[in-house]
């Protein structure tokens, strides 16, 4: 174990027991002793998780495996002031010092709970193109600050389960406004800093993103179909036209390189994964909008969103895969070259947040229990998250428990995610345990031997069981 006489550790130790202290304190309020020693058993215990039953069976949880699955299905966590106390840790920042957040979907997929309900299906990408399927099960969008550098760390802010009843744009833009919120709140952002950069992945409408958070000091850039038909902005209008003026100019058709016009910017980069990079960027781009998914319930003449549309087209891929480019819209109009360069590399760095997402399901046991209410997997899904932002502020004060056939650290404080958790144990009894022990207890009768369950439980749909009030059709009667 590492000494914390150094200044620097003791400082890590410190913010790692606050964090621990006000946790348990502020955000547990019901069960809590059995909340907090399960999140301990998720940290300390020996390979991944496998089911909440195991866990009682680490040293760190002093309850019976009844004692987990009761607080996780009748406990109670303040999320709101767990999310103020997470905002106010400190946070990663991108290569020009400002916040770089990145937003995605990542399901917990339920193909065999028909008892449980709010399912959604969740689109799961395969490995070819006719691989892909969508199954049942619970989509949470996550909000997280990402690094610089090649690195499997990102800080999770966020999460958010996308129900029957929610579009997921409307659900993404209240999610980062309040994320933002906190931040600014915390004191991470001052009035003169660089605008806090969103980074988002197909799927989203960034356009509707950007439109909805325009009074927020961001700026988004997120990935857009390689089909997209861009607009240019309307031509000036000649003195003495009659007739109404023109709101698009000329079309700008990502496929079709004749459509193109010379590029405002282009960069080039040379990486060490992919290669010779080159970025080529264009500026006051717009899509054309239409009364549909987002823009359903817009009220009004639809705006004109303008932006910076970048073409990435790397050398090669990881894998010797083919590369193919890559187009991003970004919000920022009039970008300089350094920010083209910016913009591209934040959102390579989006991926990021697919490790964290990999360790929280494979290592962490995300989605591994069998929970019937989406109440429940929502504890259980904060105490997970809990359980990672414990990890990232003992990163620096951890020791490497290095197995013998891997590979050393060439940075020190440098250890992956599932390397600091290795540790974690060791690191748990400096940092304070607040958690009271258990008391004794008698079990109660249970059901009676012979007696079968009479009370059948409700099966439920799956999908988009609630329609949004406002329809297509229903717009179009309202608008002739």
């Amino acid at each position: 174990m590492i000494s914390v006489h150094d200044t620097g550790q003791a400082d890590a130790f410190g913010e790692l027991s606050g964090f621990r202290q006000r946790f348990y304190d502020e955000c547990l309020t019901r069960r809590g002793d059995a909340l907090f020693e399960l999140t301990d058993a998720v940290l300390c215990t020996a390979g991944p998780v496998t089911s909440l039953a195991e866990l009682s069976l680490t040293a760190e949880h002093r309850r019976g495996h009844g004692a987990g699955y009761d607080a996780i299905n009748h406990g109670r966590i303040e999320i709101d002031r767990l999310r103020t106390t997470v905002a106010e840790l400190p946070l990663p920042r991108a290569a020009d010092g400002r916040i770089a957040l990145a937003v995605d979907i990542s399901p917990w997929l339920r193909p065999d709970a028909p008892c449980s309900p709010e399912r959604l299906f969740c689109h799961v990408h395969g490995r070819s193109r006719s691989a892909s399927q969508f199954i049942p099960g619970w989509p949470y969008s996550f909000v997280a600050a990402l690094e610089t550098g090649r690195t499997s760390w990102t800080a999770i802010l966020d999460a958010v389960r996308l129900g029957p009843a929610d579009d997921a744009t409307a659900v993404t833009a209240a999610q980062l406004r309040e994320v933002v919120g906190r931040i600014i709140d915390a004191g991470h952002w001052q009035p003169g800093d660089p605008h806090i950069l969103i980074v988002a992945d197909a799927g989203y409408d960034v356009t509707r993103l950007a439109f909805v958070l325009a009074d927020l000091p961001v700026e988004l850039v997120g990935r857009i179909r390689s089909d997209r038909v861009m607009l240019r902005p309307a031509p000036p209008r000649p003195p003495g036209t009659i007739g109404r003026p023109h709101k698009h100019g000329g079309v700008f058709t990502l496929a079709d390189q004749n459509s193109w016009h010379a590029p405002d910017h282009t960069t080039d980069t040379d990486t060490t994964r992919y290669g010779h990079a080159q970025a080529r960027a264009w500026d006051r781009l717009h899509p054309r909008l239409t009364h549909r998914g987002p823009w359903l319930d817009h009220e009004g003449e639809l705006p004109l969103v303008e932006g910076t549309v970048i073409r990435l087209q790397v050398e090669h891929l990881p894998g010797d895969r083919d590369p193919t480019p890559v187009w991003l819209w970004s919000s920022v109009t009039g970008a300089s070259a350094e920010l083209v360069d910016l913009l591209w590399q934040a959102f390579l760095r989006r991926f990021d947040l697919e490790h964290t997402f990999r360790l929280l399901k494979q290592t962490l046991g995300w989605t591994r229990p069998k929970l019937r209410a989406p109440d429940s997997a929502d504890r259980w899904t904060w105490l997970i998250l809990v359980a990672h932002t414990q990890l990232r502020l003992a990163r620096p004060i951890t020791e490497d428990l290095r197995r013998p056939w891997e590979k050393p650290v060439t940075e020190p404080r440098r250890l992956t995610p599932a390397r600091v958790r290795r540790g974690f144990r060791n690191i748990r009894a400096k940092a304070g345990h607040p958690a009271a022990a258990p008391k004794p207890s008698r079990p109660g009768p249970g059901r009676p031997p012979g007696s079968p369950n009479t009370h059948r439980a409700t099966r439920h749909d799956v999908g988009k069981t609630i329609k949004r009030n406002l329809t297509l059709q229903q717009h179009q009667n309202r608008t002739g």
